[in-house]
């Protein structure tokens, strides 16, 4: 069994999240898409603030980052173990050794079924804004610090420049629930911090971005493949909603027979997909009453639904 979906955030200002710095100007990472540029957020930030997240639930983790080093670093508590340590497990790892080197870590952690590396069991795409970025830009300023203070930051006052961008992000992931088949809740815990997922790394946290669903896509299915394009949503052409128009215009797909009836045949079996969080919200009465028909499952609360899909996939109070 294998689970797909599709977060879409909210939107807000965003200038958190960025590459490289060029003299006082913070820069946005973004990527071309036809005609236009628009903003990212690398997997890597998102996973780290999960890894983050799931240690803050008392999980063990294996890793964690040092904020008061003079560049990005981090600790590790032992060799990896996916049995023991929920990073380990769920983000892959890899301890670069060479061949003697290996002998001896080997020697060392005296385990069978110890691995130098392991693939990342979450799979996570670029985070992609929904709407391109226009070269907005926010200053602010940097003061001096004066004569008498006990120390000093910059020896003049200087004007920051900001790449500033106004969009929701949306992100796919996929887990195969068969290599999560071990460790059952430690795999609702990480569903449970996609759903509250907060704090993604970038410019020193001074911006409040959630990364949180406000809307969310799920397909829980036997296919190796989500079978839709996994950065579906759009914004509505004549509102200012969001879409996923593939997934539940596929659910509800009609075509003429030769007596000029209209035949329900569905792209997609309804009864693989959860639709929840503002998408639902927005959508007519109508049109829910049609998915609930086919099988969709559908909730306003997209933290709710994971919780559903999570004790479907796993067992539990709600399957």
């Amino acid at each position: 069994m294998h689970l797909f979906a599709t977060v879409l955030t909210y939107p807000a200002p965003s200038a958190n999240y960025r590459g490289e710095s060029e003299l006082n100007r913070t820069i946005i990472q973004k990527v071309t898409d036809g005609r236009f540029d628009y903003p990212i957020i690398s997997p890597e930030a998102m996973r780290n603030a999960l890894r983050e997240i799931l240690a803050g639930y008392g999980l063990p983790s294996n890793r964690s980052r040092l904020h008061d080093e003079e560049q990005l670093s981090v600790t590790f508590a032992d060799y990896p173990n996916p049995h023991v340590y929920v990073d380990d497990f769920f983000f892959g790892y890899l301890v670069a050794a060479s061949s003697a080197d290996r002998k001896a870590i080997q020697k060392k952690v005296n385990r069978d079924d110890f691995t130098f590396k392991r693939d990342s069991v979450l799979r996570m795409n670029l985070a992609k804004g929904l709407e391109p970025y226009r070269h907005n830009a926010v200053f602010t300023q940097s003061p001096l610090a004066a004569d008498g203070s006990a120390y000093k930051n910059a020896t003049s006052s200087a004007l920051l420049h900001r790449e500033t961008a106004v969009t929701p992000f949306q992100y796919p992931f996929a887990l195969n629930l068969n290599d999560c088949a071990e460790k059952p809740e430690w795999t609702r815990a990480l569903l449970k911090a996609i759903g509250e997922l907060n704090e993604v790394a970038g410019n020193h946290a001074r911006s409040y971005f959630e990364m949180a669903p406000a809307s969310i896509v799920l397909r829980l299915t036997n296919s190796l493949v989500a079978g839709y394009s996994t950065y579906g949503f759009q914004k509505a052409k004549k509102s200012d909603t969001y879409e996923f128009p593939e997934v539940v215009d596929g659910i509800l797909h009609q075509e003429k027979a030769a007596d000029g009836t209209m035949t329900l045949t569905p792209d997609y079996p309804g009864s693989e997909f959860y639709i929840g969080g503002r998408i639902v919200k927005e959508m007519t009465d109508d049109r829910i009453e049609q998915l609930k028909a086919q099988g969709v499952t559908l909730d306003r609360d997209p933290r709710r639904l994971i919780d559903i899909v999570a004790a479907r996939a796993l067992g539990g109070a709600n399957s």
